[in-house]
């Protein structure tokens, strides 16, 4: 008998999967199957055919396509991103299905309908590598393709990698689009400097070479973005609208006129084992011109100092004059435990997922910190917040014993915070809507704005107990302002969602619709907007838009009725509610 020959052949490889798939599909698991479906049989099936690929398979999100041209295989893996950000265009940032892609050459063995070999691995490394909407390459793709074709490319360095012996010479390609989403969403309206100095931190790169090393590179930033806020002469822009351009090739320019900002910090973070470099430069977004630029190593023990020293160095080149002291009021340290510290950063990755699954791991991650360091103040004040998610998307599996719980963490962070803008802010917030205390809550967050009046979740949480106590002014006033510190916000939908609740209140339902009907447009299934929309419509006169807010709030919660509105609402006013219950009732909630 013959023996069996192994079949070998050089190749171009395409990796490529759907980033954050599961959490799309905790939120929504058919509308997610089905869009992913759409996109494969319209734009990237068709797009492997016209550049003469082959789809070795497919494994639910991700997909491996052989090319015998390696020049085919980038023009493939451009034309699909540039489409997705076409179809994008009109769909809600947390619902976008991105691909992350990546692309090697090299030797394969093939195997009945199936390919393997380094040249495989190198691409599935490859494509980990990718911000969401991005392609990285291989050096070997890079050079094979440069002069042939006019992508701009940008130089990632060695990266080290799972299973992959030797570092692999990465290259990211700058994927140009004309569509509007395919960047972060602008501001409505050009935004007007502020009488101040204006800036923006940008999310580092992760030069690690490991992608699950991500959620410590955006903590560092988070870290950054915290002491540069405390300084009151100094308008910062928040980090949930910073981070809208995360993974993006972007014009500093272009971000200084969405955010509204004068200076952007950008930078890179490298962590090999117990060393760090933290990279860092500022550039005047008028001119693009380079302020300062520097690079700082040292160990992992050391994390706190490097911050503390980009932080100072920025603050120095935007004030030299700016008092010692002032900086040295900005600085510190989280917590002494640099373990605990790690949890905490992974809680807060998991809870910018907003999702059901999301938020139960960083409730996970977070105890873990609090056990490790039991008076990491921050780390009770997000915990407690962590239950204001599970009460406003009514995921409490058990509502006593989760309320006492929010409120144990809320009334710790206080205690402990009494000097932590993110532990009063979060454990104020928690008190005042799961525990029905807002007058507590609101002093709490008030005193995180005495200390940090950059902080945008601040004054949200402030605007919306305070929407709650009946001060409705004060609190749009309040949701305004967080709304200018973080204008490109994911939780934007949060901020309309309240200002509609606080000019319903007062009476003024044609402003109260149109910032409803924004919310909704932002998260089509948050209940609380869909209910604030029904009810300034009802209350207006338009019944048949009313109702069909309620048809939507009814498909999304079945067993919502006037009888039970109670358990859906945080600590409401009787007068207040009364009018939910009005307006409910004319828009047509059976009873």
């Amino acid at each position: 008998m013959a023996e069996d020959r192994v079949e070998r052949r050089l190749a171009a490889i395409l990796a490529g999967d759907v980033a954050n798939y599961s959490g799309l599909m905790g939120v929504d698991e058919e509308g997610t199957l089905r869009q992913l479906k759409s996109h494969r049989k319209e734009l990237v099936d068709p797009k492997i055919t016209e550049h003469r690929g082959r789809i070795v398979k497919t494994t639910g999100d991700g997909m491996l396509v052989e090319f015998v041209s390696v020049v085919d295989a980038v023009r493939c893996a451009v034309d699909i991103q540039r489409g997705m950000a076409e179809r994008n265009t009109e769909v809600p940032r947390d619902r976008r299905i991105e691909f992350r892609m990546g692309i090697n050459v090299g030797d394969i063995i093939s195997d009945a309908d199936d390919i393997y070999g380094d040249g495989v691995n190198v691409a599935a490394r490859l494509e980990a590598l990718s911000a969401p909407g991005g392609i990285c390459v291989s050096r070997v793709v890079h050079d094979q393709v440069r002069d042939k074709l006019s992508f701009a490319f940008e130089d990632m360095g060695e990266q080290t990698v799972k299973n992959i012996a030797r570092p692999i010479a990465v290259h990211r390609i700058v994927v140009e689009t004309t569509q509007r989403q395919a960047a972060p969403r602008a501001p409505e309206k050009q935004l007007v400097l502020p009488d101040k100095p204006s800036i923006a931190v940008l999310p580092f790169q992760n030069m690690s070479g490991d992608a699950e090393q991500e959620y410590f590179t955006d903590g560092i930033v988070e870290e950054i973005i915290t002491a540069l806020s405390r300084m009151r002469w100094l308008f910062v822009i928040a980090r949930n609208s910073s981070f809208t351009y995360k993974g993006r090739s972007v014009d500093v320019k272009q971000v200084g006129r969405e955010l509204g900002v004068r200076y952007v910090l950008e930078g890179s973070v490298r962590k090999a084992g117990s060393r760090l470099r933290i990279t860092g430069q500022l550039i005047d977004t008028a001119t693009g011109t380079h302020l300062w630029a520097d690079r700082f190593d040292g160990g992992i023990e050391d994390v706190f100092e490097l911050q503390d020293r980009i932080t100072e160095s920025v603050i120095g080149a935007i004030a030299p004059k700016l008092e010692q002291a002032e900086i040295e009021r900005a600085k510190r340290k989280p917590t002494e435990s640099l373990d605990a510290y790690d949890y905490y950063l992974r809680g807060l990755a998991s809870l910018y997922r907003w999702t059901k699954e999301g938020v139960s791991d960083a409730l996970e991650q977070l105890n873990r910190a609090i056990a490790l360091d039991p008076d990491f103040a921050s780390a009770y004040g997000v915990a407690a917040w962590c239950y204001f998610w599970r009460r406003v998307n009514g995921w409490m599996a058990d509502r006593a014993r989760e309320t006492a719980e929010s409120a144990r963490l809320a009334n710790r962070a206080a205690e402990l915070g009494k000097d932590d803008a993110v532990a009063l802010t979060f454990g104020g917030f928690a008190l005042g809507y799961v525990n029905a205390a807002p007058e507590a809550g609101v002093a709490l967050t008030d005193r995180a704005l005495v200390l940090n009046p950059n902080m945008a979740a601040a004054w949200s949480a402030s605007g919306i107990l305070h929407a709650f106590l009946g001060h409705h002014d004060a609190a749009i006033e309040r949701l305004e302002r967080a709304m200018r510190l973080s204008p490109l916000d994911p939780l934007m939908y949060l901020r309309l969602t309240y200002a509609a609740m606080a000019h319903m209140l007062a009476g003024r339902y044609d402003e109260a619709s149109a910032l409803g009907e924004k919310a909704c447009r932002e998260q089509p299934n948050f209940l609380a907007a869909i209910r604030v929309g029904a009810v300034s419509n009802a209350l207006a006169g338009r019944l048949d838009q009313a109702r069909g807010y309620v048809a939507r709030a009814l498909e999304l919660d079945p067993d919502l009725r006037i009888s039970n509105l109670k358990d859906r609402f945080g600590p409401m006013r009787p007068q207040d509610f009364a009018v939910y219950v009005e307006g409910l009732r004319k828009a047509g909630l059976p009873e």
